[in-house]
């Protein structure tokens, strides 16, 4: 059971740490080093591919940040570096869904903003941590609920455009 909590709680700060990571740095540098990743492509049904938001900046640190915290945490860098690797994978996949939908940039789609950021990256932390179907669930439903219930003080720091 202990060794569990400590597999949750380590899977949710790397899974954290790539999902605040981009926020937090566009909070540093603005729009500076903001290239779209999607280059402004409009996919065939007249949106965007992924939008404005998805940069190459947020990819990068999404991706470095927990690299870097993974052995702060007992884990070795490749974990941090796959989880902001699956992490990233599913904000973009809920992004390309969410242009496919119409629901513009920023704007909210209740199960598809948390689910894949946190599913995909606990999946890649059973190669370092054993994590149960219960576990992974659980990393999903805490992320999940953490992030609408701190949505709105993201918002007033700056974190986040729009509060859910």
């Amino acid at each position: 059971m202990q060794l569990a909590f400590l597999a949750i709680i380590k899977s949710l700060a790397l899974v954290g740490a790539a999902n605040m990571a981009p926020a937090g740095l566009k909070l540093l540098f603005s729009d500076r080093f903001s290239a779209p990743i999607d280059g402004g492509l409009i996919w065939r049904d007249g949106h965007r591919f992924l939008g404005p938001s998805k940069t190459w900046r947020g990819l990068a640190i999404g991706i470095l940040f927990p690299t870097c915290l993974s052995p702060f945490i007992g884990l070795p860098w490749q974990a941090g570096m796959f989880v902001g690797a699956a992490a990233m994978a599913g904000d973009c996949l809920s992004s390309f869904v969410k242009r496919r939908l119409g629901v513009e940039s920023s704007n909210m789609a209740l199960g598809l903003d948390q689910i894949p950021e946190a599913l995909l990256p606990a999946f890649s932390m059973r190669a370092y941590l054993y994590l149960s179907a219960v576990d992974i669930s659980a990393i999903v439903l805490i992320f999940s609920v953490g992030a609408l219930a701190l949505s709105p003080i993201f918002f007033r720091l700056g974190l986040r455009e729009r509060p859910y």
